[in-house]
């Protein structure tokens, strides 16, 4: 029998891997490449790219797992914030999560399987309008996108049974679907990489050789997509409190999940190079003569699928990525909404989030962030938003990973179940990797540098304006 209010212990170590590994494929893997390839124009540097990223991601799991297991409560990151500096700094991730982050990431994963959906459906299209009345306008692609995100967002209010069988079944799906396309794919290989390492950057539509510090330049600017491609894997932390025997289970599902999708990911990039050339041309006429650099609406593994297949491969693709789609954005509707309940228990949001339902679950929470997302889908904001938190939300796992150290002076004494590996040279090798890309995102990429850490800062007087308001509530 539950206790009343509290969180259900119902997440074993195979649904906590699946919540890591499905909430972390979703769309990405499918198109990032092309950009990546545009950057760095060499198999072998286009490879290192998902390989460093993928090194990166396991390594701050194997760091993640130590505070998880110390305070294995809902709330991940924004608990480890709190519990390792402030209430603000908790705050300033929570509001970034909420305003941006989660909800804009769940809206793109929406809108995603919106636009595939078109594949196999021509009524759903963003040309084609529901609605068309004045600032109201809603199309078709966003009305499957906000329908998908309402269902999923109802499936979870009915308790975490119900979310977790969504999350195994979508989960087991795609990867068994990734694992016959990577067969497949070495099974028709018909092309053979040149000039693995002769790095080429596309510029002013022309293509130019590069060296030195403008290739690292080049590789931290190309690893944004593939380091948020794997990014999410840290959000079964946020359904801590859901999870049986968390001090053991959280640990290995983080290790369990990133190592996983990193193998699969750098098999399909694999794959890629094996069926199509990497180099391209915008105004090529066939797929060969696009390359990975330039594969329609880059949509590289449809292109690579085509190679094999032929036209039904776009049928296909849709079905793949519609499942990988909406596997992912159940993860994170399930992960994000425990978040806001942890915020509104320390009344830093909405106080009618801090209850659960009669299923045990954040309902309020669950159906706020669904709003929230409904009208970022509406908006058509969601992805440039995206774009522009990508340099602050390095800086705050470059926080949480710090926190490690924090907390073992801060907690000397305190259970640790699981030590983050390689305690201290893997955590500060993360920390330096992570500084090293915001600085040349900052350097390279400014107009998405400081837009990002406006919105963060934005939160800093909100956060003092809430605690105010509820003082005097109170």
């Amino acid at each position: 029998m539950n206790p009343k209010g509290e969180f259900r212990k119902s997440l074993g170590l195979i649904d906590a891997t699946a919540l890591v590994m499905g909430s972390m494929i979703g769309s990405g893997i499918f198109i990032v490449s092309a950009d990546i390839a545009r950057n760095v124009g060499a198999p072998g540097w286009l490879l290192l790219v998902w390989v460093i990223s993928g090194i990166m991601t396991i390594f701050a799991a194997a760091s993640y797992g130590e505070l998880a297991s110390m305070m294995p409560h809902a709330g991940g990151i924004y608990v480890y914030l709190r519990e390792a500096y402030s209430p603000l700094f908790g705050f300033l991730y929570g509001w970034t999560l909420f305003l941006v982050i989660q909800s804009g990431t769940i809206a793109a994963v929406a809108m995603a399987f919106g636009k595939y959906s078109g594949v196999l459906v021509p009524w759903i299209s963003e040309k084609n309008y529901l609605v068309h009345y004045g600032f109201l306008k809603i199309n078709t692609t966003q009305f499957i996108a906000i329908s998908t995100i309402l269902i999923l967002t109802f499936f979870n209010s009915r308790g975490i049974e119900q979310g977790k069988k969504i999350q195994n079944t979508f989960t087991l799906s795609k990867i068994v679907i990734l694992l016959l396309f990577i067969i497949i794919g070495f099974a028709f290989s018909q092309h053979k990489p040149v000039d693995f390492w002769s790095a080429t950057q596309w510029q002013s539509k022309t293509e130019i050789p590069i060296i030195g510090f403008a290739l690292v330049a080049a590789l931290g600017v190309a690893m944004v997509g593939s380091l948020f491609s794997s990014d999410a894997w840290y959000d079964i932390t946020f359904a801590s409190g859901e999870v049986i025997n968390p001090k053991r289970n959280i640990p290995k599902s983080l290790l369990l999940g990133t190592i996983g999708v990193t193998v699969i990911y750098i098999l399909m990039n694999l794959v890629y190079l094996l069926i199509l050339p990497i180099h391209g041309h915008p105004d090529g006429r066939t797929i060969a003569e696009r390359g990975i650099q330039f594969a329609s609406e880059d949509r590289v593994a449809a292109a690579a699928m085509y190679q094999i297949l032929g036209n039904s491969a776009a049928i296909l693709m849709a079905v793949i990525v519609m499942i990988s789609t909406f596997g992912c954005n159940n993860g994170i509707i399930l992960s994000g909404a425990r978040v806001y309940y942890a915020m509104a228990k320390d009344s830093l949001f909405f106080k009618s989030a801090a209850r659960l339902n009669k299923k045990d679950v954040p309902g309020v929470s669950l159906w706020v962030q669904a709003i929230w997302c409904t009208i970022l889908c509406l908006s058509g904001s969601y992805g440039q938003l995206l774009d522009y938190v990508i340099f602050a939300a390095l800086i705050f796992f470059i926080l949480t990973i710090m926190a490690v150290f924090i907390l073992r002076k801060k907690w000397p004494e305190k259970e640790r179940a699981y030590k983050a590996f390689g305690f201290p040279l893997i955590p500060a090798l993360y920390i330096l990797l992570c500084i090293a890309i915001d600085i040349i995102l900052l350097i390279y990429k400014p107009e998405y540098s400081w837009p990002g850490m406006i919105i963060v800062l934005a939160g800093v007087p909100v956060y003092f304006i809430w605690k105010k308001f509820n003082q005097k509530s109170t």
